[in-house]
């Protein structure tokens, strides 16, 4: 009796399998149908401004996204219908990601392999670095509170080139030993070696990562990170990074010598997510193809705007379509509509744009024009991608807006939601910016009478471990030993061009920013000023900032035109020094150091630059 009952044991297992996922599928389907009829019964207003993609729905402890009424599993928060300012667990658009992190308790994992090769993104053949073989990298991607580890192999072979990997604009909070600067941060990566990076998103919004050794960076070693969060307006889908750079046709380690003795190079091209045409639109001599994405009439789309050139400043604009914009850099700000951003080199935005043209035509384009004032391009005005409207493939015959060339800034437009007030000045530092040749070999640019010169095998950290109570002059250190200060720098330029300033390991706000000398006469915006971590510092002009000393560590500040970081152009803070090796991985530092020193000497490279 029992062994007809049970007597094939593994035909009653999957029978039983199958009826436990029956029921669950049961079940499934059921709280499915349930939602869709709540769905039914909710105004539409209540969802995302009347649409529901990236609006959530929490049952228990499963979180499931609702993607044009289907039901996708997300991750865990609580049980709450909520909007694009939400974020769960008590965290939203308002809370001060400065003091509060959300504990997801997820770690994102990432292999890169940098190598090298040839590559076509305009049609024009050339020798390129890159990570894991495309230009841009691949995306990191994470949610607010997230840990993300990437581990980066230097797989050259023809070239002897180091590497490292920085991650713009991400804080490092107590974590320096992380933010993968030559010379500052940690020594080079030979080829042959791996470094892993570890870090967490206590911010959210847009950004990259990029190579921080020489000029590599713009041999294609640049990608775009996207850390999902609350944000200040609602919208339809997340259309992802529109990343924005320029391009030549010989690599920057060829046009180096021309940058040193007679200013930065033009510019051939440029990209748009890694592609576009080049030529006249009518030659048929013209090669490439051009990025293009496809609205849907009625939906809203965010877009990640970043400006990854070395020395472009870029007017962003789609024919026809109003930009609403919601973050500068990763600060979040409230809503401002434009017709075009302008974004500065290593700047970045996040746009809302909705499909509500398909009446006037079906196809628009977008332009990414480069501003002559501050560099040349043989294409300035073919940088183009398209938008299609559902259905279309037609080339667009749209007209731009009007626009200024200048490489200004939207200074005037950025009010953060998360406000701070500037507190009484610690310090101050005035700063002028100046560029001439140096000692025959070159053009060097100073900050007061300091051009900066790093040692790739010697970096900052190294000599911190090192028990160095004294820096090299050309290492460019200021001191800031005061904690929980509010540090005031004012940098200013006799030079008619205007550069991209970033500070590394930290938001800065900006008090004031201007043309001519700066002064006592010049007004601070203390009261929740602009906040972020690239500004224009104009040309013949000024800026002053201000920032927090919330963040033991060595933090590099640079002009980031790529010519200019490696003549010079920059500073490092070495914040609260007697804090700084606490927060450091000392095996990892020496290990690195250890290789990279044998490599060096064994190729015998010669450091030509200022080794950041």
């Amino acid at each position: 009796m029992l062994k007809r009952v049970f007597g094939n044991g593994l035909c009653r297992k999957r029978l039983l399998w199958k009826r436990l996922d029956d029921h669950f599928f049961a079940k499934w389907n059921r709280f499915k149908r349930l939602v869709k009829r709540l769905i039914k019964r909710v105004p539409k207003r209540l969802f995302c401004g009347g649409h529901i993609w990236n609006c959530h729905i929490w049952n228990g402890n499963i979180n499931y996204r609702l993607i044009n009424n289907q039901l996708i599993r997300n991750r865990l928060i609580y049980n709450h219908l909520v909007y694009n300012d939400f974020w769960g667990n008590g965290f939203d658009i308002s809370t001060d990601y400065y003091t509060e992190v959300p504990d997801t308790g997820v770690t994102r994992e990432y292999w890169f392999e940098l190598t090298e090769g040839t590559a076509s993104p305009d049609g024009v053949e050339r020798f390129v670095e890159a990570i894991n073989g495309s230009i841009p990298g691949p995306t990191i991607t994470a949610d607010w509170g997230d840990y993300i580890i990437v581990h980066l192999t230097n797989a050259l072979t023809t070239s002897v080139n180091g590497t490292s990997l920085h991650f713009h604009g991400i804080r490092q909070n107590y974590t320096n030993d992380q933010d993968g600067v030559s010379s500052i941060t940690q020594c080079p990566t030979p080829p042959g070696t791996s470094i892993t990076y570890k870090w967490r998103a206590t911010q959210y919004g847009t950004t990259w990562y990029h190579s921080h050794f020489a000029l590599q960076a713009w041999q294609g070693v640049f990608g775009p990170i996207v850390i999902n969060g609350p944000a200040s307006a609602n919208y339809d889908v997340d259309a992802g990074t529109i990343f924005l750079s320029d391009w030549t046709h010989q690599t920057p380690d060829e046009l180096f010598a021309v940058a040193e003795t007679r200013g930065p190079p033009g510019q051939s091209n440029g990209l748009l997510n890694g592609k576009n045409v080049y030529g006249d639109d009518d030659s048929s001599e013209q090669t490439g193809e051009r990025w293009n994405m496809t609205f849907t009439p009625g939906t809203s789309y965010r877009m990640r705007v970043i400006n990854g050139a070395i020395d472009s400043s870029f007017k962003f604009s789609i024919d026809n379509h109003t930009l609403t914009v919601i973050a500068s850099d990763l600060v979040p700000i409230e809503p401002y509509t434009a017709e075009i951003i302008t974004l500065g080199g290593g700047q970045r935005y996040d746009v809302i744009v909705t499909a509500n043209q398909g009446a006037v035509a079906d196809s628009f384009w977008m332009r990414s024009i480069p501003m002559s004032s501050c560099s040349s391009n043989d294409m300035k005005d073919n940088i183009k991608g398209i938008v299609y409207y559902e259905g279309s493939n037609t080339l667009p015959t749209s007209t731009g807006y009007d626009y200024v060339d200048a490489c200004d800034d939207e200074t005037d437009n950025l009010v953060p939601v998360v406000s701070q007030t500037v507190g009484a000045m610690s310090t101050e530092i005035i700063e002028l910016a100046s560029v001439n040749m140096y000692n025959g070999q070159g053009f060097r640019w100073f900050l007061n009478s300091t051009t900066m010169i790093t040692d790739w095998a010697d970096p900052s950290l190294l000599q911190l471990y090192n028990n160095v109570t004294e820096f090299e002059s050309s290492n460019a250190v200021v001191t800031l030993d005061e904690a929980n200060v509010w540090v005031y720098l004012i940098i200013e330029t006799n030079f008619q061009v205007s550069h991209p300033i970033h500070l590394h390991g930290h938001d800065f706000v900006i008090l004031a920013q201007g043309s001519g000398s700066f002064d006592d006469t010049v007004t601070l915006k203390t009261d929740n000023p602009p906040r972020r971590d690239v500004v224009m510092l104009p040309g013949s002009g000024y800026v002053a900032i201000a920032f927090y000393t919330d963040n033991p560590g060595a933090w590099l500040m640079h002009c980031h035109i790529g010519w200019h970081t490696s003549e010079g152009f920059a500073l490092q803070f070495v914040e609260r020094q007697s804090e700084i090796m606490q927060t450091v991985d000392t095996d990892r530092l020496q290990d690195t150091c250890d290789a990279w020193s044998e490599y060096q000497t064994a190729k015998a490279i010669v450091q030509e630059d200022s080794g950041i």
